[in-house]
Order: C-alpha cells, then sequence, then structure tokens
C-alpha cells in the first residue's frame, strides 16, 4: 500500500522582480500600511505612498548570491513569500513573510520561515535575526512558537517595534525531521 504523503505547498525560489513576487508585495505592502494607518490615523494608505513604497523598497537585496526570495503556492496559486538576505557572514535576516489571507491558517508561514531558516543556512548563516512591529501580533506569535528570542534592536528602522533571533542549527537538531514540501 503507497502511503506517500502529499501537500498541496510548494516553494521555491522566485526572482524578487518577477510580476508574481511584484503582485504579493503589494499585497504584503498594503496590508501592513493598511493596518497601521488604520490603527494609528484612523485611514487607508494613500495610493501616491504606496506607490512611493513600493519604487523605494524593491526587494533588491534578496537577489543571488547574498538573498533569496521564496514563493509559496497552494494547488498551485501564489499565494506567499518570505525572503532572506545575509547581513554578515554568520547572520541572516528573515524578510517578507507573508501569505494573502485566503491561504492563512494551513500551515504555509511554518513552511516559508523553515524553508527560509535552509536557505540562510545555505549561505552560511549560524544565526536569523528578523524585525515586527506590535500590531503585527500574529507574526510575534508565529515567530515565538518557531523558537525566536525576542532580542534587542538590531537595526533602525522606523517601524520595528520587536527584534527577535534564533540560532540556526542543523535541522536535525530542531527535533523529530518533519516531511518538507516539494521545493518545484
Amino acid at each position: 500500500m503507497d502511503r506517500t504523503t502529499t501537500t498541496p505547498w510548494t516553494l521555491a525560489p522566485e526572482p524578487y522582480d518577477s510580476p508574481t513576487a511584484a503582485a504579493l508585495w503589494r499585497a504584503y505592502y498594503t496590508e501592513v500600511s493598511d493596518r497601521w494607518y488604520l490603527l494609528h490615523e484612523g485611514r487607508r494608505t494613500d495610493p501616491a505612498e504606496l506607490e512611493h513604497e513600493l519604487a523605494a523598497r524593491t526587494g533588491a537585496e534578496l537577489a543571488p548570491p547574498t538573498g533569496l526570495l521564496l514563493l509559496a503556492r497552494y494547488e498551485g496559486a501564489a499565494v506567499g513569500t518570505a525572503g532572506v538576505r545575509l547581513l554578515d557572514a554568520g547572520t541572516a535576516e528573515l524578510t517578507r513573510v507573508f501569505l494573502v489571507e485566503d491561504a492563512r491558517g494551513r500551515g504555509g508561514a511554518a513552511l516559508l520561515v523553515a524553508a527560509a531558516e535552509d536557505a540562510a543556512r545555505a549561505l552560511g548563516a549560524r544565526r536569523m535575526v528578523l524585525d515586527t512591529r506590535s500590531d503585527l501580533v500574529e507574526a510575534r506569535a508565529l515567530y515565538a512558537r518557531l523558537g525566536y528570542a525576542e532580542t534587542g534592536p538590531h537595526n533602525d528602522d522606523v517601524y520595528a517595534e520587536h527584534w527577535f533571533s534564533k540560532p540556526l542549527t542543523a535541522p536535525e537538531a530542531n527535533g523529530p525531521a518533519q516531511p518538507a514540501p516539494p521545493l518545484a
């Protein structure tokens, strides 16, 4: 009897400037920006500001050889991203972790973070860092659940309010092996 496990998730590297990556980055930035403005100013992001920020934050730092953008697909549809970039020889930063709303709650965020950790190890990193905001409570809970510890600041990003770090030990040292989604 065949007991092969299949998953609706696939994760694969994606050029940071592909149309698919750009569409997901736009969705990500719109969501987190609107959330901040609604909380602090009672309004959504101004369309001109959105265009300005998208042009200013291209994601070029996620290009090889010192970075990588991962694209998540659920049942073939592009639904999320996670980026990794080296900050120095031993430290990588996790960034742009995002899933569209319809794909949330299906285990994709943990798969994306695990794949990003593997990518960081492949780049030579021994530690992963990230930052997030106070209002992104779901993200903070995810990172804590995945073994990230809150630390002091590692950057001066004006929107960062919480900083996390995690040692990147060998995957087998993190507990029993879990089936990985296929990398397309």
